[in-house]
């Protein structure tokens, strides 16, 4: 079982979305979240001065798979969040160590579904 983490552009996530349903992986949690890497920001104009941003918008992805659907995952999101430019994203791959599903007690890699 792995625990995967994709900060990716927002006006990537409807593709990324798409492809991952494609791979008949459907339990995402999507979050809006702010960060900066190599992009450092964006400098905006406001009111004639010049403002340095620190922090852009970004769509943070978060699912636990199974070991047969990481690489499937790593793929759509890949193909998906790709632009070629900078700030595509990063996607971090987890161990995860016990999954418990609430309602039916049920745990390991039958609680994932």
């Amino acid at each position: 079982m792995k625990y995967i983490i994709a900060i990716i552009q927002p006006d990537r996530l409807d593709e990324v979305m798409r492809l991952l349903t494609e791979k008949e992986i459907h339990l995402v949690t999507a979050t809006n979240v702010m960060g900066r890497g190599r992009q450092k920001g964006i400098a905006e104009i406001y009111r004639s001065h010049k403002e340095a941003g620190s922090l852009l918008k970004k769509i943070k992805l978060e699912m636990a798979v199974n070991d047969e659907f990481v690489q499937p995952t790593l793929d759509a999101i890949k193909a998906g969040a790709y632009t070629g430019q900078v700030g595509d994203g990063k996607i971090f791959v987890l161990d995860l160590e016990q999954c418990l599903r609430i309602r039916t007690g049920e745990t390991g890699n039958v609680a994932i579904g």
